[in-house]
């Protein structure tokens, strides 16, 4: 099957062929997915981005970790809930990572300021072995390796991707697994 691609706008133009070079023939790519919210119903809230995701064109849900309570890191309001999910998707990570602002903007996501409180947060943590680095998007995210309430839920569904050691230095932060 072959996909067109389509940038977002005429910005995203070179980086979007960029990474569809870097997909060639579009193979699934493994991608690992943070959600989080801390307004309103957070708990359905990540539940219902897990079925958006995964009912996403070219998407399959691969796993999802369990739901993790967490205080804000850099940010006020109430405790988070926050999960990742792995996916194995045909979309490029632009394509991927505007599929999942549609998911937030859906959900009543407003940016008001950085690190506002919010409804729903979808952050593209990892895509496959890519290294990107623009103004539109950083894979691998950026703040992943600083934040528990990341890397324990990855750690749950691909050990593999987090060091241990990581996870010693954030034991400061407050974080529990939920039933």
């Amino acid at each position: 099957m072959v996909v067109r691609q389509r940038p977002v706008t005429r910005r995203f133009d070179r980086l979007s062929r960029m990474l569809a070079q870097h997909a060639g023939a579009r193979e699934p790519v493994r991608a690992y997915i943070g959600l989080g919210a801390n307004l309103g119903d957070a708990r359905a809230a990540l539940l219902a981005a897990m079925q958006a995701v995964a009912d996403l064109p070219q998407m399959q849900l691969m796993r999802r970790s369990s739901l993790y309570r967490s205080a804000p890191v850099q940010a006020h309001g109430p405790d988070f809930i926050n999960a990742v999910v792995a996916v194995d998707t045909c979309l490029n990570a632009l394509e991927l990572l505007s599929k999942l602002q549609q998911i937030e903007n859906a959900a009543g996501r407003v940016r008001p300021y950085p690190n506002a409180p919010r409804t729903l947060d979808l952050d593209l943590l990892l895509y496959g072995s890519a290294q990107i680095s623009s103004t539109i998007l950083t894979v691998p995210h950026p703040r992943m390796a600083e934040r528990a309430f990341v890397l324990l839920p990855l750690a749950e569904i691909a050990h593999e991707m987090v060091n241990k050691a990581s996870l010693a230095g954030l034991s400061d932060q407050r974080i529990e697994r939920l039933a």
